[in-house]
């Protein structure tokens, strides 16, 4: 069992294709991993077209799935493709949402992975709303964290300072993680 508070977890505004610093990125993906906007076309963009054909055996996901593949030409060796859900279409989304959350820490538990980037899943195009995604995100964490062994960083990538706000609020509330962070 790990002590949650040997985890480290970030909240930053920046790009999650220019984490080079991580052994992986998190895409908010689409059920067939395939190209498209927000952050997943950022990903794809960076990874090159390798990323989705490697992808297209996995296809399609669920919400909630999590995937890993390659990172092609990121500075990541891998890529976590999550599918989170559409709010106000995907039920429960709340259970959704974590499970994605969930579904990606333990994958990357798994494989060894110990520095890892995500993106606020599910807030962009998906329309979920930031205060109510950061709270299941932060409840999640609150809940798996110590049973994680490799997972070692974790740093949310978010678009801009409101989002980064927004999330790293509801972390501090739940984790009591260091708020200059």
């Amino acid at each position: 069992m790990n002590d949650k508070s040997s985890i480290s977890v970030q909240c930053v505004v920046g790009d999650i294709a220019q984490q080079s610093d991580m052994d992986a990125v998190v895409n908010a993906a689409n059920a067939y991993l395939r190209t498209g906007g927000g952050v997943a076309g950022a990903i794809h963009r960076a990874a090159g077209p390798g990323l989705a054909e490697e992808g297209q055996s996995m296809a399609p996901i669920k919400p909630g799935q999590a995937v890993l593949t390659g990172g092609h030409n990121l500075p990541n060796r891998w890529v976590i493709h999550c599918l989170g859900p559409v709010y106000g279409t995907d039920k429960p989304e709340d259970q959704l949402l974590a499970e994605c959350y969930r579904n990606a820490l333990t994958l990357a538990d798994v494989h060894g992975i110990e520095r890892l980037a995500f993106p606020a899943l599910s807030t962009g195009a998906f329309g979920y709303p930031a205060e109510e995604a950061a709270q299941v995100c932060a409840a999640i964490l609150e809940a798996i964290l110590p049973s994680l062994h490799k997972v070692r960083l974790i740093r949310f990538v978010l678009f801009d300072e409101a989002a980064r706000h927004t999330l790293h609020e509801a972390l501090v509330q739940r984790l009591a993680i260091d708020p200059a962070v």
